[in-house]
C-alpha cells in the first residue's frame, strides 16, 4: 500500500532532531510522499533542507496567520526565493479568528498576496482556516486561484460549504484527530466529500489519533512527552476508510490519484526506490 501525507510539519523542533529515524519508519510504513509545511521565514530554510535530504518530502512555504506579526519587510522576496529553490507548494497560509488579538485585515492582506503568488505560478496551496469560513470563501471566489487547486487542510468548516468550495477547486484533507469521539460533526462532513476531492493528512506532530489507534509511538526529545509520529498515516487511512465506508485499497488508490493531481509530484522525480526504503 502506498500512502501520501497531504500535510505535516516535519521541521517542528519536536520532530526535527529525530528526522532520520522518523523517515526510516515512515518508509517502512509505506509512505511515498509527505508535504512538509513551513509556517514562517524562520522555518522555511529547514523545510528546504529536509526536501533536499529526503526524496519523500515535498516542501511548502508560506506565512501561517499565527506568525504574520513576525514577518520581516523582505518576507515576500524571501518566500519567492524559497519557492524557486525546489519544486514546491505554497502554505501553510490562511485566516484565523480563534487566536488571541488577531488582526483579520492584516491576515487577509498576507493571505491574498500569497494566494495570488500561487495562482501566478500554478502552485498548490495549503490553507488553514478557523472561524473565518465566510471570509475565506469570498476571497477564494474573488480569486485568482491556482488552476491545479488548493487544499483545505484538516477541514473543519460546515458540510454545506463542501460543494461550493469544491467547485472553486478545493481538496479536503482529514486528520486522525477527527477520530476522537467529540469530532462526530467533522466525520459526518468528510463522509460527504466528493471522492475525487479527498486527501489524508497527519499534521504531525499535532492533531494525533486517539491513543488506541496509535501504531508508532514517539516522544518529544526535550520534554519526553508523547508526540504524534508521521508514520501513523496508515492508521489515518484506515480511519478514513471507516468514515467513508469503503475498502482501504479503493480509498488509497483514489487518494493517490488526488494527491498527484494537486501536488507537483512529477517535478519531484520518481517515487523513492527500494534502496531509499532500506
Amino acid at each position: 500500500m502506498r500512502y501520501f501525507d497531504a500535510h505535516n510539519h516535519l521541521q517542528d523542533n519536536r520532530l526535527l532532531p529525530q528526522a532520520e529515524a522518523i523517515m526510516v519508519t515512515a518508509r517502512q510504513a509505506g509512505i511515498v510522499r509527505m508535504v512538509v509545511n513551513g509556517s514562517c521565514e524562520e522555518d522555511w530554510p529547514t523545510v528546504l533542507a529536509l526536501a533536499r535530504r529526503y526524496p519523500e518530502v515535498l516542501p511548502s512555504f508560506g506565512y501561517h496567520p499565527w506568525y504574520i506579526k513576525q514577518r520581516t519587510p523582505d518576507w515576500q522576496e524571501h518566500l519567492v526565493q524559497h519557492l524557486e529553490q525546489h519544486p514546491s507548494a505554497v502554505g501553510e497560509i490562511g485566516l484565523d479568528r480563534w487566536i488571541k488579538d488577531f488582526d483579520l485585515a492584516d491576515q487577509e492582506n498576507v493571505f491574498v498576496w500569497q494566494l495570488k503568488l500561487a495562482a501566478e505560478r500554478n502552485l498548490a496551496v495549503s490553507i488553514h482556516c478557523l472561524q473565518a469560513w465566510g471570509l475565506l470563501f469570498e476571497l477564494l471566489r474573488a480569486g485568482p486561484r491556482p488552476a491545479r487547486g488548493f487544499l483545505l487542510h484538516s477541514y473543519g468548516g460546515p458540510k454545506e460549504m463542501v460543494e461550493p468550495l469544491a467547485r472553486l477547486g478545493a481538496y479536503f484533507s482529514i486528520p486522525g484527530y477527527f477520530a476522537l469521539e467529540r469530532k462526530m460533526r467533522q466525520r459526518e462532513t468528510f463522509a460527504c466529500v466528493p471522492r475525487e476531492r479527498l486527501l489524508i493528512e497527519t499534521d504531525a506532530p499535532d492533531q494525533g489519533l486517539p491513543p488506541e489507534r496509535i501504531e508508532h509511538s514517539l516522544f518529544d526529545p526535550h520534554t519526553r512527552q508523547p508526540i504524534y509520529h508521521p508514520a501513523n498515516l496508515a492508521a489515518v487511512y484506515r480511519f478514513a476508510a471507516e468514515v467513508r465506508k469503503e475498502p482501504l485499497e479503493t480509498l488509497a488508490t483514489q487518494v493517490e490519484e488526488n494527491f498527484q493531481k494537486l501536488f507537483p509530484i512529477i517535478a519531484m522525480g520518481a517515487p523513492p526506490t527500494e534502496a531509499h526504503k532500506s
